[in-house]
């Protein structure tokens, strides 16, 4: 067993499957099931894509994005991941966050074309390299004592969800056309994958040790009513106010300690 050097930024234990025995080696399954889950529903969303359901294929990627997060607390609760896990989730996770927008885009893309477009080609295939060489980046630069609150690059489900919301919002108008508007869709997030640049990780808010539940919970619902009501604005304001959060957020910070210092002056 390898625990990390520094206790206070632990957050899981990286143990040999040969170390479990019993009921413990079958609690460290757990999260693989949901990971199975999300490698399901984004092969599903494939299938789907090349029939046309593009409404469809959001959703089962969205379930993915869920499950992706699911498998994650369930290993915390847990206390261990495995190194099996680990890679399995990477794979997972280039089949949902990496395939599966990908063709969706392609599909959507090439509706109603006759012959080879290189540019789709391209556009797509540039996608899934950046997903594949942004997992395999993650997997090789694990470091337990690292800031678990970030993440180096767009994470893969933050991109696909910019092309779920993308496409959600808008298949009417880039189906078969408004190429430009596609290849950004794709593009550009791809790119940001293999970036430097840090987003803000929210596995940590979903932890079974979080320390701040409420202001999770209040999210969560906001986005569930919001996603009853007024789904589609609610979709792209979450997807690309996460792609924009690295600009959003410091301008923000600054507001959201003035209010509560403010308000306290008031009170007293």
């Amino acid at each position: 067993m390898t625990r990390p050097a520094n206790r206070r930024n632990q957050t899981v234990e990286f143990v040999r499957a040969s170390s479990r025995r019993g009921r413990s080696r079958a609690r460290s399954w757990l999260p693989s099931l949901f990971t199975l889950g999300n490698m399901l529903c984004g092969f599903a969303a494939i299938l789907v894509s090349f029939r046309g359901q593009y409404g469809l294929a959001c959703v089962l990627i969205g379930a993915s994005v869920v499950l992706d997060i699911a498998d994650g607390a369930v290993a915390r609760l847990v206390g261990a991941v495995s190194p099996f896990g680990l890679q399995f989730d990477s794979l997972a996770d280039l089949v949902s966050f990496g395939l599966a927008p990908s063709l969706l885009t392609f599909a959507l893309f090439s509706a109603g074309r006759d012959g080879f477009d290189p540019l789709g080609w391209i556009a797509c295939f540039i996608w899934v390299a950046c997903a594949a060489i942004r997992l395999a980046r993650f997997n090789v630069t694990i470091d337990p004592t690292a800031d678990k609150r970030f993440f180096v690059g767009l994470p893969s489900p933050g991109a696909a969800g910019v092309v779920m919301a993308s496409v959600f919002a808008f298949s009417d108008v880039l189906e078969g056309r408004d190429r430009l508007w596609v290849l950004l869709v794709v593009v550009v997030p791809g790119l940001l994958m293999v970036s430097n640049i840090r987003w803000r990780s929210f596995r940590s808010l979903v932890s079974p040790k979080s320390r701040r539940p409420y202001g999770l919970v209040t999210a969560a619902v906001l986005i569930i009513v919001g996603l009853a009501t007024v789904p589609v604005l609610t979709f792209c304001l979450v997807a690309y106010g996460y792609l924009f959060s690295p600009l959003l957020v410091p301008l923000v910070s600054p507001l959201g300690r003035l209010v509560p210092a403010r308000a306290k002056e008031l009170l007293s």
